[in-house]
């Protein structure tokens, strides 16, 4: 009979009772799992987010252990010697003998190093860079600066959240979202905040699904009819030395000026040299297919993992989900303004629509100025154009975040 009732105890059914907020949790992970598999939102991530977070809240399964982590540092001595169990009120857990009662690591707490140690984003940025193409941002330089500009909802949202009492590290973990960069907000996050890297990696990886929804309005609000219709000359093409010398050179200078972005960006461009080069093809392969893949489910879930009730189900993360829209709807401003701007002091003009995919979400941005530049002439084609900001914004949301680490990291 004790032991039918020990396994009674030890069942999820009964653990239940002590934290009953795992049941909304676990509510939330399925709706997140059906936005991914039937809505399509994202769903490379999303879908293994979603499911690092069901199994997170699974009552009983010890799977993450937030101590390990706890003060923002990893705590290695307990994945040697154990996690020490606490009562409801916090105290340890003693045997008949008073020894401490401890349990061990679990899968996700293991996993969830690559996250903290900052390998899984950097692996993703090799796959991002052997997957993109910078000549149209080579043959246009100065749609470098509408990708710059788009960076301007991470550094406006930065500053309301700390008006909305987040801690500076906080803010920027949060404004981060408006660079619309999916590997570069979980890096940040969970080097400045990681006990928001759950709504925040929610957040970023939704309103990137979402670009065609919430960026239209606010490029048709900022331009004209006839500013929509402008067109642009056809670029010039680009050599391969041009194109061998570019992530030479990027890396070289912006590690210079901020070594705290030197990992992101000399990943992006490690791996943009393999696809240039011409002569490893074999590892230009794998990063953007077998490395990215493995790596994105190991990101996917680990991230996942961190939403708990205790994270998830407060104030802040709505007010997160609200400021992340802001960031993003101030980010496609910042490019459009810019690129109106540009026009008023160039003979060449810019057609402002482009200037809204500074907003790093490759090639999603892009392709909505096109959509919507078409709307307005069809036989206007802009996607190349935008292509140029749209790959700048990639370097813009790496260097945001290296400005955000060495303030706060």
């Amino acid at each position: 009979m004790d032991a039918i009732m020990t396994f009674l105890q030890s069942t999820g059914f009964a653990q239940l009772a002590e934290n009953p907020l795992s049941l909304v949790m676990i509510a939330i992970s399925c709706v997140l799992l059906y936005l991914a598999i039937v809505k399509k939102f994202e769903p490379l991530l999303l879908l293994p987010i979603a499911f690092g977070m069901l199994l997170t809240n699974l009552p009983g399964a010890g799977m993450y252990h937030a101590a390990l982590y706890e003060g923002g540092h990893v705590h290695w001595e307990m994945f040697a010697d154990g996690i020490p169990l606490l009562t409801a009120e916090g105290t340890p857990v003693l045997d008949a003998a008073g020894k401490l009662v401890t349990e061990s690591v679990g899968l996700l707490d293991v996993l969830y190093l690559g996250v903290k140690l900052g390998i899984y984003p950097c692996l993703i940025f090799i796959g991002v860079g052997a997957g993109t193409d910078f000549a149209p941002l080579i043959a246009n330089p100065k749609t470098l600066l509408l990708g710059a500009a788009a960076q301007l909802g991470i550094f406006i949202t930065f500053v309301g959240a700390q008006l909305l009492g987040f801690k500076p590290a906080e803010a920027g973990a949060i404004g981060i979202i408006g660079g619309a960069d999916g590997p570069t907000a979980i890096y940040t996050t969970a080097k400045l905040a990681p006990h928001l890297l759950g709504p925040i990696a929610v957040a970023a990886y939704s309103y990137m699904a979402l670009v065609p929804v919430i960026q239209p309005p606010i490029m048709k609000l900022l331009t004209t009819k006839e500013e929509r219709r402008i067109k642009m000359r056809q670029l010039r093409p680009v050599s391969k030395t041009e194109k061998i010398l570019f992530p030479i050179i990027v890396t070289i200078f912006v590690s210079f000026m901020l070594p705290s972005a030197a990992p992101l960006v000399g990943c992006l461009m490690l791996g943009n040299l393999m696809r240039e080069c011409g002569v490893v093809d074999r590892l230009n392969k794998t990063v953007q297919n077998e490395l990215m893949n493995i790596v994105t489910i190991f990101l996917g879930v680990s991230v996942g993992a961190t939403a708990t009730a205790a994270n998830f189900l407060n104030l802040e993360t709505l007010g997160i989900l609200v400021m992340g829209v802001v960031a993003f709807g101030f980010g496609t401003a910042g490019g459009v303004l810019l690129a109106k701007l540009m026009n008023v002091f160039s003979k060449e003009k810019v057609n402002p629509l482009i200037g809204s995919a500074g907003v790093s979400a490759v090639p999603m941005a892009a392709r909505v100025s096109q959509v919507v530049g078409q709307k307005e002439d069809p036989s206007n084609f802009l996607l190349m154009h935008a292509m140029g900001p749209n790959v700048a914004g990639v370097i813009g949301s790496a260097v945001a975040a290296g400005v955000l680490l060495a303030l706060f990291g």
